[in-house]
């Protein structure tokens, strides 16, 4: 039986497919119908379990961490998945599985994973994580400033089309996951409606050509569609200035202070988990949200319920944006307070997602010689700071995670079946059938 590869083109929706002739004849286009909220972690979490994030318990890319007393965002070990996984729900299959999130400890024969070198002395190199060992040597350098960040495109997934294949070639699993980024750049920067959305599209088609040419059977599918987003949410800054939010100061920088604030907002995307530590503090933290322009409900217990969220680690009420907003992390109220990691790609530090990180600070016209120099401190073995993403949440343009308010605007699923829409708790199943 030819391999299974499952090919996740995150940000796909029908009318990018329109552009991309490749992709498209893997099999007729269904639509999928995601999972609140609709962001990476949580519905690849689904895809892979087929259950809801109040069973698997991914309730976001990250979420507040109680019993640390932090916010941590984009963790890697896969035991924070609860249940039963794809890698192992069809036995005796060798599985692979090259960048979907939760990689690290799974139960995937081989795998690789965005994996930084963070050095003693403060300095970060590009670098992944592979299962076996030797797969990392088999590979080129994983081009990780590529991957995200001012600098992200295309190359990150040309590397990832790159490995796959090897993968295939070489190790020969039964099951190949494969995740690729690209059209997530360009439909935050600029947008999914504007000619470069069309030609992200356009480049992620020519890139999976030579995969797509693989003796294999292939699934495409998608985590979301991005759509038009360009009004910033400050949520934490409303928390805050409502008394509710609390900071503490370092070296004239301003930290959030979560063992403190009464309430505050871990932000993601379109969807924003509001931690309330006293119940009698959650009339007022939701009249301070809801009342916001640009948010469109904030769930409570029974709300988050109807949407399958209800899970111990989502925030005591839920805030999903409209449309065409998004939500910001910033809790400080002047940028001459805002903390260092503010400017930097800090995908670890910051308690929420920054959307900002994908740009280079259109308000300072040095920033490219600033970015230079920065790099050429790095390649002399120097310590470094690469301060070059803008405060200001304008440029964005595309966001994502609350549920699609059209088909046209969702995910899809491309491969040998026969429904036009299915649920993403299907997908699971479906691969499973594949297999067998």
């Amino acid at each position: 039986m030819p391999p299974l590869v499952v090919i996740n083109v995150v940000g796909l929706t029908p009318r990018l497919l329109a552009h991309m002739p490749r992709v498209s004849k893997v099999g007729a286009a269904a639509a999928l119908r995601p999972v609140l909220p609709a962001v990476t972690c949580s519905v690849q979490a689904t895809l892979l379990t087929g259950t809801l994030p109040r069973e698997h318990g991914i309730v976001g890319n990250g979420w507040y961490f109680r019993d640390l007393g932090e916010i941590l965002l984009w963790r890697q070990h896969n035991a924070l998945i609860q249940g039963g996984q794809l890698w192992d729900s069809v036995p005796g299959l060798r599985t692979a599985n090259v960048c979907w999130w939760y990689a690290m400890g799974a139960a995937s024969d081989l795998l690789v994973t965005p994996r930084p070198i963070y050095h003693a002395d403060g300095r970060k190199s590009p670098d992944c994580y592979t299962r076996p060992p030797s797969l990392h040597d088999e590979l080129p350098p994983f081009p990780l400033f590529s991957y995200w960040g001012p600098g992200a495109g295309i190359a990150a997934t040309e590397w990832i089309v790159g490995a796959s294949r090897h993968i295939l070639r070489a190790h020969r699993p039964d099951l190949l996951m494969v995740y690729v980024p690209h059209l997530d750049y360009d439909l935050q920067r600029h947008g999914p409606d504007g000619p470069e959305a069309v030609d992200a599209a356009r480049a992620v088609d020519a890139a999976l050509a030579p995969l797509l040419a693989e003796e294999a059977t292939f699934v495409v599918l998608s985590e979301y569609g991005i759509t038009a987003a360009t009004r910033p949410v400050d949520v934490n800054r409303a928390l805050r200035s409502a008394g509710l939010l609390e900071v503490y100061t370092q070296a004239g920088m301003e930290y959030l202070d979560p063992w403190a604030s009464r309430a505050f907002a871990v932000a993601d995307h379109q969807v924003a988990h509001l931690y309330v530590r006293d119940p009698a503090d959650l009339p007022l933290a939701r009249k301070v949200v809801a009342e916001l322009p640009g948010v469109d409900e904030v769930l409570d217990e029974a709300g988050k319920a109807a949407y399958g969220l209800d899970h111990a680690r989502s925030g005591e009420l839920v805030a999903v944006a409209e449309p065409d907003a998004w939500f910001t992390y910033y809790y400080w109220l002047s940028d001459e307070r805002a903390p260092d990691f503010a400017r930097l790609v800090d995908i670890h530090r910051k308690p929420g997602y920054d959307p900002a990180e994908l740009f280079m600070d259109p308000a300072d016209p040095f920033v490219k010689a600033r970015a230079g120099l920065a790099l050429a401190r790095k390649k002399l073995g120097f310590r470094y700071t690469m301060s070059v993403v803008p405060l200001d949440p304008s440029p964005v343009r595309g966001s994502h995670g609350r549920l699609p308010d059209s088909p046209a605007d969702g995910p899809v699923l491309l491969g040998p079946f026969d429904r036009d829409a299915y649920a993403a708790t299907e997908v699971k199943g479906l691969l499973e059938g594949l297999l067998r």
